[in-house]
């Protein structure tokens, strides 16, 4: 399982890097460029995430339609020709165009439909986890490196870098990927976007995802400029002082919160905790007058994101059925990616009409609200699948199974299978395999 996991989430990691490595020195950058307003260096820093949002389902269609591995080309592409035009850019509008191009390389819901194609079903649950882990590290390895990186060769370096990412995923693709076989999934129900809708734990999840992906462009925004404005009067060469430490604190705090998330079944109190944590980093970066207290409100945010960023996709899947999963992640994703957008658009529009303080109380109230409406969520039952070949199964006796124990069950064709998901300390496997074997 790891062999086949491991390309694509490298594929994938290589590419968040990419885009992650700016993150913490770009506003800063963009604000020194011809053009330049607190407003069009919110875009800057979002925009990537509208296009991401656009252009999600349109590449998973095209993937369906010419296969998987062409369009990761076409996608990482793209991605490579936004990297290189940012890099060599000297005025606002035409950086905006590179970060726009850099977003519409919407691969993120190939990779992961490619890894439901090549993971057995035993093991796509933590092949997933093991995807949404690679994506984490990149992050916090980007936290670290960028600043550094960019006040040691300039940021317009860090572009060329994430264009030379691009191509070793390119590498990668074509050989290390397997080509992958095509899977269906015969359940019975279809899909309906209303249904995740109604569904308030899915909601919940929904709405947790936009909001930490939208808080990340916020801070993103906000910190490098706040840093090296008259008032801390940091050179950009000092911003890694803030960001290392931070990056460190929130790498230690993934490894428990994932553990005490998926192992004890608790992500809730996670992410509660990781709420708590954004209201008071934002509250301190608004408020404080000291560089010292600042660089603790950014290590709040970088603790708070870390420790929620593993849990995020996996409690989507745990929440959504089997027919719903594909719907559940694009509808999310595409949600967050637009919350990303307009959470650097709002940062930048705020700072051209306001002052930190009132920035940073506003998302403070607006986190506190947050937090409020995640009371509901509820931590996901506990589900064992049993894995039982479809030729030993009595189709109408599969068709008539019903229990309160059994969330759902469904056959998976090309591999051969019928998967019952059941609640394992209420009915045994034995109780299961009575009612449908033949």
């Amino acid at each position: 399982m790891f062999k086949k996991v491991f390309p694509l989430s490298a594929i994938l990691s290589l590419r968040f890097l990419g885009l992650f490595l700016v993150l913490p020195v770009i506003s800063i950058y963009a604000l020194g460029l011809e053009g330049s307003t607190p407003l069009l260096v919110g875009v800057v820093v979002g925009g990537y995430a509208l296009t991401q949002a656009i252009f999600q389902v349109p590449f998973g269609t095209m993937s369906d339609k010419i296969g998987r591995k062409p369009t990761l080309l076409v996608g990482l592409i793209i991605f490579l020709i936004g990297s290189i035009i940012c890099a060599y850019s000297t005025d606002i509008y035409t950086l905006m165009l590179g970060r726009f191009l850099q977003g519409a390389g919407a691969i993120g819901s190939v990779i992961t439909a490619m890894i439901s194609d090549l993971v057995e079903e035993e093991v796509r649950g933590k092949a997933m986890a093991i995807m949404g882990a690679s994506i984490a590290m990149s992050f916090a390895l980007a936290m670290g490196l960028g600043p550094v990186i960019g006040a040691a060769y300039g940021v317009d370096t860090l572009f060329i870098i994430t264009a030379g990412l691009s191509i070793l995923a390119m590498i990668l693709l074509f050989t290390k990927v397997p080509t992958p076989p095509r899977i269906k999934h015969i359940y019975h129900a279809t899909t309906k976007t209303s249904d995740i809708l109604k569904d308030s734990n899915l909601l919940n999840m929904i709405i947790i995802n936009a909001m930490q992906k939208g808080l990340m462009t916020v801070a993103f925004v906000l910190i490098p400029i706040i840093l090296t404005s008259q008032e801390f009067a940091w050179e950009k060469s000092d911003l890694y002082m803030a960001y290392l430490p931070a990056m460190v604190l929130g790498l230690i705090a993934m490894g428990p919160a994932a553990v005490f998330g998926e192992k004890h079944n608790k992500p809730k109190q996670i992410f509660l905790v990781s709420i708590v944590l954004f209201i008071a980093s934002f509250s301190i970066m608004g408020l404080t007058h000291s560089s010292t207290m600042f660089i603790v409100g950014v290590s709040f945010f970088f603790i708070a994101f870390n420790m929620m960023e593993p849990l995020v996709q996996s409690m989507i899947t745990k929440f959504a059925k089997v027919h719903q999963k594909g719907a559940a992640l694009g509808i999310s994703n595409s949600v967050a990616y637009f919350a990303t957008f307009v959470g650097g658009t709002s940062a930048g529009l705020m700072l051209q009409l306001s002052d930190r303080a009132t920035i940073g109380v506003s998302v403070a109230v607006l986190s506190v609200a947050w937090l409020l409406w995640t009371l509901k969520l509820q931590n996901p039952t506990k589900y064992t699948h049993l894995f039982i070949p479809q030729n030993e199964v009595d189709t109408q006796k599969l068709q008539a199974l019903e229990s309160q124990h059994i969330a759902e069950w469904y056959i998976n064709e090309t591999e051969g299978k019928v998967v019952v998901k059941f609640v394992a300390s209420a009915m045994s496997e034995d109780e299961i395999k009575a009612k449908i074997v033949k």
